[in-house]
């Protein structure tokens, strides 16, 4: 079952400041003060106004649980053994939602709306880091 290779995000131009700032352990994401918000997934104008306004600003990365699913079968093959499978959608404080997987947890302890932190995990192999959350 582990021959699977895990597939992994490519950064493309437009998100790779915010892969560089995952590996450096860091969350950032943009904001355009045209709007006054932050957005997420990263792009290359401010959805709504369209200004060309957006700049990459750290943020401390807590956030609530928005919603969840517990994955008893594999999503793919490469996931065989990481079931189950915590997927999730947490709520930065700052307002943009995130779609990750929650680490370090029981199905049984996920509630929406608890409180969670940032886990960095980091793929030497792949030079990627992938955002997690775990309860705070």
């Amino acid at each position: 079952m582990g021959d699977f290779v895990k597939p992994m995000p490519i950064p493309t131009p437009t998100t790779q400041p915010f892969w560089d700032a995952l590996g450096e352990h860091k969350i950032r994401i943009q904001y355009s003060p045209s709007a006054q918000q932050y957005m997420f997934y990263p792009r290359v104008l401010a959805p709504g106004t369209l200004a060309d306004d957006l700049q990459w600003r750290e943020i401390s990365g807590a956030a609530s649980l928005y919603t969840y699913t517990v994955a008893y079968r594999p999503t793919a093959p490469h996931f065989a053994e990481d079931v189950p499978q915590l997927l999730a959608v947490v709520q930065w404080d700052e307002g943009p939602r995130f779609s990750t997987e929650i680490v370090n947890a029981e199905p049984t302890e996920l509630e929406v709306g608890m409180r969670l932190q940032p886990v960095f995990v980091d793929y030497p192999d792949s030079g990627v880091t992938m955002l997690r959350y775990e309860p705070a």
